[in-house]
């Protein structure tokens, strides 16, 4: 079933722009799970599946690429806003059970969703308009793709990020190794490595989001954000700068990691991540403690892939880093893919928490066998 959605403001600059929004909509068959509109001079994207925490699939994906492109030559569209529907979720993520049963049964989708996501991402980290995203709610994974590269990431007291892909045997993707190496000090290794939940306003103070605005002045800011004509991108500062000014909400408490920062910069500072456990143990204090407890529940196979994406990513440009991480989705899925297949597994469809990871120990994932997930894959290497 397809929707097609007309929503214009009041103010609409002749007939002729009238005739071009319903002529626009009306030629567009975009599916119900992503919502495309022109809303005055603004392109607005609602990721629509709130049931399913607006986790992304590959049709919504294909919706969202072509329609950017359009909205980034259109004359007559200034900004793109997006935002998900339901009041839970921004995007919580790719969805994974999809790829997995995909990849068991050798569909083609367990490729084709990395190549068209990474390839979407990078659509947005280059975009050439202002592209703000609005991450009220559940942030994370595929979520975070859809956001991060953009130039503008509001945060609101709903906000939930993290990065948990070690957990399911997988790695931080969709540009992790772009902009988490680029958080201050080792954050960004600590958040890739543990999976560690940022809440509200702290979102911003890591870094991750560029502004945070009350969850009940979203609304009021969507509509301010549509009424600028041809806004620069210090336009929209200034105004997302002001609706911070007017948000005030748990604007006395400090950073959840405040008092631990100097101890990541200096735990996670490392040349493996041999070392880096090696170092928590012998700390000693209950916050490294609880960290290293922490990293011996991940995929041993996924904490070394993840150490070294963000020590060669950090160095890389954006372009770079999508043509890398597709090599190691590829390596996931299909040649070392146990890991990702038995996390899925223990996480999303048992749940019972218990997974079996092949190696067991960081000990047993081999030098050689991290190096062949980094390897060209020739013809079948993701072009941008």
């Amino acid at each position: 079933m397809s929707l097609t959605i007309l929503r214009t403001t009041l103010r609409l600059r002749s007939p002729y722009r009238l005739q071009r929004i319903q002529g626009h909509m009306m030629s567009s068959h975009v599916g119900s799970e992503v919502l495309l509109e022109t809303v005055g001079n603004a392109g607005v994207i609602t990721l629509n599946r709130p049931k399913a925490l607006n986790a992304l699939n590959i049709s919504m994906i294909r919706c969202m690429f072509p329609q950017l492109k359009k909205w980034e030559k259109d004359s007559e569209t200034d900004i793109v806003i997006i935002k998900g529907a339901g009041g839970k979720a921004f995007c919580a993520g790719g969805d994974i059970r999809a790829v997995t049963e995909a990849g068991k049964s050798g569909d083609s989708l367990a490729k084709d969703f990395f190549r068209e996501e990474y390839i979407l991402n990078n659509a947005i980290g280059t975009f050439q308009k202002p592209y703000v995203a609005l991450i009220d709610g559940i942030t994370m994974g595929g979520g975070v793709g859809l956001s991060v590269h953009g130039h503008f990431r509001v945060a609101t007291e709903k906000t939930l990020f993290a990065m948990p892909e070690t957990a399911i045997g997988l790695f931080p993707d969709v540009g992790g190794g772009y902009f988490l190496p680029r958080l201050q000090g080792k954050l960004g290794l600590f958040l890739a490595l543990t999976g560690f939940r940022l809440k509200g306003r702290d979102v911003q103070r890591a870094g991750v989001a560029t502004h945070f605005v009350e969850s009940q002045k979203l609304g009021a800011l969507q509509k301010e954000l549509v009424d600028l004509r041809s806004p620069s991108m210090s336009d929209v500062t200034k105004l997302l700068d002001s609706y911070q000014e007017q948000s005030t909400l748990d604007i006395e408490k400090p950073f959840v990691l405040q008092q631990h920062i100097e101890a990541i910069n200096r735990l996670f500072q490392a040349d493996s991540v041999e070392q880096i456990v090696e170092n928590l143990k012998n700390d000693g204090s209950p916050f490294a403690q609880k960290q290293a407890e922490t990293l011996a529940k991940m995929s041993p196979t996924s904490l070394k892939l993840t150490f070294r994406q963000l020590q060669a990513g950090a160095t890389m440009s954006l372009q770079e880093v999508l043509v890398m991480e597709y090599r190691l989705s590829q390596a996931c899925m299909v040649c070392r893919g146990h890991d990702f297949y038995e996390g899925v597994r223990a996480v999303l469809v048992d749940k019972d928490q218990s997974p079996k990871w092949k190696p067991s120990t960081l000990a047993g994932v081999s030098e050689q066998s991290v190096e062949e997930s980094f390897a060209s894959l020739e013809e079948r290497d993701l072009r941008l």
